[in-house]
This record gives C-alpha cells, sequence and structure tokens, in this order.
C-alpha cells in the first residue's frame, strides 16, 4: 500500500503511454487513494499501448466510482488487440451504471478470450448484472469467463439476467461464477441453471452461490442444469448455508453426475 492518489496515477499513466510496443503489463494498485479521475488517467496510458494482448490491473480498494468505471471502460475498448483481461475493482464503490459502462468497453474487445473480472463487494444490483450479462455476451471470442460478484445485490432478478445472457456465450469452455452473498433464492437459481445448461462447450464450471436463500426446488433445477452440460469434465459447486434438505442434497449429487463426461466434481452444500 502506497498513497499515490489521482496525481500519481496520472504520471504512472503518461509515463505507461509512451511504451509504444508493450505486449503484456501487470499493474498493482490496490489500497491507494486512486479515486475516479486516477482511474480515468491510468486509463488514457493504457488505450495508448495499441499493441497490449495481455492486461492484468489490479485496483482493489481505491474509492472508484461509477464515473471511475466508465473511464475505465471506455479507455480499456481501445486496446483492440487485447485477448487476456484480468481487472480487479473489489471493494470499490462501483453501482450499475459504472457496470454498465464497464461492460460496454469490455464487449469491444472483440479478439478477447479470456476474461477475469472482480467486482466483490460493490454495489451493483439487478440491472448492473443485466448490463454485464448483455455486453460480456457480445465477446464473441471468449473461451474463459471468471466474473465475481460476491457480496453485491444480484437477487433474483440479476440471476435471472446472468444466466439468459450466459446461455448467449456459446464459445464458453471455461466458468467460474462468484455469486456468494447476493440474496438468490429459487427462481434465480432456476435461470441459472437454464442459462448454464446451454453452454454446450462448457468442459469447467466453477458456481459459487454460498450464503443465498435457494431452497429444495433451486437445487433441483441447478441439477438439472448442469446435468446437460455433456461437455463438462470438472465441477466446483458451492451452496453452503442455504435452505436446501438432505434429499434434495442427494437428488442434486444425482443429478449432476449425469453430466456423461464429469470427472472431477466437488459439491459442498453444509
Amino acid at each position: 500500500m502506497n498513497i499515490i492518489g489521482d496525481i500519481g496515477a496520472k504520471y504512472l499513466g503518461e509515463g505507461i503511454s509512451k511504451c509504444v510496443t508493450l505486449t503484456s503489463l501487470n499493474l498493482n494498485l490496490n489500497y491507494n487513494n486512486i479515486r475516479d479521475n486516477g482511474a480515468k488517467y491510468l486509463g488514457k496510458g493504457i488505450s495508448k499501448c495499441v499493441t497490449l494482448i495481455s492486461l492484468n490491473l489490479n485496483l482493489w480498494e481505491n474509492s472508484i466510482g461509477d464515473n471511475g468505471a466508465k473511464y475505465l471502460g471506455e479507455e480499456i475498448s481501445k486496446c483492440v488487440s487485447l485477448t487476456s483481461l484480468y481487472l480487479n475493482l473489489n471493494y470499490n464503490n462501483i453501482r450499475d451504471n459504472g457496470a454498465k459502462y464497464l461492460g460496454k468497453g469490455i464487449s469491444k474487445c472483440v479478439t478477447l478470450s479470456s476474461l477475469n473480472l472482480d467486482l466483490l463487494k460493490n454495489r451493483i444490483g439487478k440491472n448492473g448484472a443485466k448490463y454485464l450479462g448483455e455486453e460480456i455476451s457480445k465477446c464473441v471470442s471468449l473461451t474463459s469467463l471468471n466474473l465475481n460478484l460476491y457480496k453485491n445485490y444480484i437477487g433474483d432478478n440479476g440471476a435471472k439476467y446472468l444466466g439468459e445472457k450466459i446461455s448467449k456465450s456459446v464459445t464458453l469452455t471455461s466458468l467460474h461464477l462468484d455469486l456468494n452473498m447476493n440474496i438468490i433464492g429459487d427462481i434465480g437459481a432456476k435461470y441459472l441453471g437454464e442459462g448454464i445448461s446451454k453452454c454446450v462447450n462448457l468442459t469447467s464450471l466453477f458456481l459459487n452461490l454460498n450464503y443465498n436463500r435457494i431452497g429444495d426446488n433451486g437445487a433441483k433445477y441447478l441439477g438439472e442444469g448442469i446435468s446437460k452440460c455433456v461437455s463438462l469434465t470438472f465441477l466446483n459447486l458451492e451452496l453452503r448455508s442455504n435452505r436446501i434438505g438432505h434429499y434434495e442434497k442427494r437428488l442434486l449429487k444425482k443429478l449432476v453426475i449425469k453430466a456423461k463426461r464429469l470427472i472431477q466434481y466437488y459439491i459442498q452444500s453444509n
């Protein structure tokens, strides 16, 4: 941790912008005092690196809000050669509009094959989930998606939107979706299961739904959906601290192992 702030971020951005042949950038600025303007300056600098293929940007806990997310999205969209993007915005102040603009920017990275987007403990609700799902589904080359929305305010409707949009990402082979502590019940679980079932090329699935409100019906729907992923070889399903009964836990396990090629699986629902 330093105290770089917006002015320091500006100087960093200006310096990075001069690295005109850069193909890979890993920048860790966690726990600084970078706010919206600092995110803007960093984004502007990064956008000048038109040869970037891989970008790893850590901005954990920096008081970045919707405007900062918007600036980052707009500037990242100019990195037209990106194939791998890791963006860590955990513990910031991003709401639905920020998620919308961030998603819009990412959707313009048409060569992107791997996306890791960490938005743990922001203030994203159902509409933010909808915007993110819509825009990420436009990344037509995406094969690996890691979306962390732990401890936001997604709810059943947000889970519904995510499920519907994820189902359109037909190129996905690996999906890591963390929706821990998001007030999701049976309806949200149903739509997630339906959406995942349509990812026909999925071989690896990590789904964290711990500390939600999923009951027996939700567990059944999830199991039915996952069982239709005929190419799945690896599954990690986290359902701790929900409302699932013992019988439904056994049923869930039976449904899940119907995935024909499943080699390794882990289900935690205690």
